[in-house]
């Protein structure tokens, strides 16, 4: 983990947000960094590497907003240097409800 995740994690997990998140999840082959399922809603923490293109974070946010996911991402040093940031975009993003549940990805609906 890193020292910005270290930072988040320490205000999510006293639940200072009202809201339960994990951290480090396994979800459809991610990891993502922090996921609150009550209000779908991953937040990302991104070091320099994210800044190249080829990293795959636009097709990852796709699946993950496909599935009905909101998705946060912030640079690490925007973590540590505007933490209260940080976190009022957060809280503005809780308390929007959360999106509705997506239609199946074709092929992956439900038979009668």
């Amino acid at each position: 983990m890193t020292d910005a995740e270290r930072r988040l994690w320490n205000h999510f997990r006293q639940d200072q947000l009202g809201v339960r998140f994990r951290r480090q999840e396994p979800f459809e082959g991610f990891i993502l960094d922090f996921v609150c399922y009550s209000a779908k809603l991953v937040i990302e923490i991104d070091g320099g590497q994210h800044a190249d293109p080829s990293y795959g974070d636009a097709s990852r946010d796709k699946k993950l907003q496909q599935l009905g996911f909101r998705v946060l991402r912030f640079w690490n040093n925007e973590v540590l240097e505007n933490t209260v940031g940080v976190l009022e975009r957060i809280t503005e993003v809780l308390r929007q409800p959360p999106p509705p549940q997506p239609s199946p990805i074709e092929g992956e609906g439900t038979r009668s």
